[in-house]
């Protein structure tokens, strides 16, 4: 038998047993397609990741207290009572500042004053973070920082205000809510600590500078004033909330961090440009990997039913093969006649995976990878990983019709043609 015959028998066949096969196509779609989804999903946020990453300053550093262990006791009738809030193990001041100032391989300490206010403008109110430092230093948290056009920005401003593009125009709005030049009402709701009555602190600032998105969830999601003015609006008290670190270069981050430890202890919290980008990459690729293992399993069911498929074609099959070999088809004939089969399943389920998959990646990304901020990442499929994908479905498509076939290929053309 030549090998276009074969193929055309295979083809006969497939078409023979049209819904069979056509179920069996899907399996291996199916399979073929989470696989394909999966790798675009992961790739697609791999490089908002590294594009969102490279907008952040990898010789910095943030200080935040560490808050104690919560201690509980029993109470009457064995119940646990939660006993006080967590208590920061240090406070953040001025000599903490000065004092981390002053270690080697260290350029500079920026504090900062993070909470949140409330902004009434054009009859609106609505609430934000407030993240208070020293304007002109944003550049060393956020390099790529790009502020729109007409915007001032000055140290020393007692009632300037930066706010980001999303701030300024929130997202889905079609009406700015601030304006470069525009006075706005802040307002800070506390609790005098003195009296225990609950205070609202208001002041005037206006819009100085707008910034473009800059990465920086700080910066993006923030109203930004000056340091000494958000001491006093926030009723701080020269507790700081965070100090930013900034090192002399990316490679003295692990240094300064041992150093700090030897002074503090895990009296203080560290969080590292570096580590968030590990935690982040290591989140992300478990979540890859199960997804994947889905994927796989689904791509493995498909294989089953190739085998199951071709086994029962097998049997419902045996005259026709006995009466091949009867007129002279050998074993390795039969033999590849199957496995043809099996690879046409394989193909047509594996080609229709990758136009099913990218489709599927979409859909599934507008679950995982959206947000409401429009900020969000995209599935980016690669011709590597759809090959890839294709030619280990054709794999185990292979894998699957070995089986049937050699089973095929071994009977007796006597023993098949007396069956009915």
């Amino acid at each position: 038998m030549d090998f276009k015959e074969i193929i055309l028998l295979s083809l006969d066949a497939i078409k023979e047993r049209k819904t069979k096969s056509i179920l069996t196509i899907v399996m291996v779609m199916v399979g073929s397609s989470l696989m394909i989804a999966v790798s675009g999903m992961g790739a697609g946020f791999s490089e908002f990741f590294n594009k969102q990453t490279s907008n952040l300053a990898g010789n910095i550093m943030f200080i935040n207290p560490a808050p104690q262990a919560q201690s509980g006791g029993t109470g009457p009738g064995g119940g646990n009572n939660a006993g006080p809030p967590p208590v920061a193990k240090i406070t953040l001041n001025s000599a903490v500042e000065k004092r981390l100032s002053s270690l080697p391989l260290v350029k500079e300490v920026i504090p900062s004053y993070q909470s949140r206010v409330t902004i009434q403008s054009k009859g609106e109110s609505k609430d934000f973070a407030i993240f208070s430092l020293n304007p002109q230093k944003l550049r060393v948290i956020a390099p790529t920082l790009v502020y729109e056009e007409g915007s001032v920005v000055r140290s020393n401003d007692p009632s300037g205000m930066i706010v980001s593009s999303d701030v300024a125009l929130p997202p889905g709005e079609s009406t700015p809510f601030l304006s470069l030049g525009q006075t706005v009402q802040v307002s800070y709701t506390f609790v005098d600590l003195i009296t225990g009555n609950r205070e609202i602190e208001t002041k005037s600032f206006v819009i100085r500078a707008i910034i473009k998105q800059s990465g920086n969830p700080n910066i993006d999601k923030a109203v930004i004033i000056n340091e000494q003015i958000g001491n006093t609006l926030l009723h701080k008290s020269g507790k700081f909330d965070a100090l930013i670190l900034v090192a002399q270069s990316p490679d003295s981050i692990d240094s300064i961090e041992t150093e700090i430890r030897k002074l503090y202890g895990n009296d203080i919290g560290i969080t590292t440009v570096k580590a968030l980008i590990q935690t982040i990459k290591e989140f992300t690729s478990g979540l890859s990997s199960f997804l994947l293992s889905i994927a796989i399993v689904s791509l493995i069911v498909g294989a089953v039913g190739i085998i199951t498929t071709l086994y029962t074609s097998v049997i419902e099959r045996t005259r026709e093969i006995g009466t091949l070999k009867a007129i002279g088809a050998q074993n390795f004939d039969i033999l590849t006649l199957f496995l043809v089969e099996a690879l046409l399943i394989g193909v047509l389920g594996a080609t229709a995976g990758l136009g099913t998959g990218v489709i599927l990646g979409y859909i599934l990304n507008t679950g995982f990878g959206s947000s409401s901020d429009g900020n969000e990442s995209v599935p980016v499929f690669y011709i590597t990983d759809m090959a890839r994908v294709w030619f280990i479905t054709l794999g185990l498509s292979f894998l699957a019709g070995l089986f049937p076939a050699f089973k095929a290929s071994r009977l007796l053309p006597i023993e098949a043609l007396k069956r009915e």
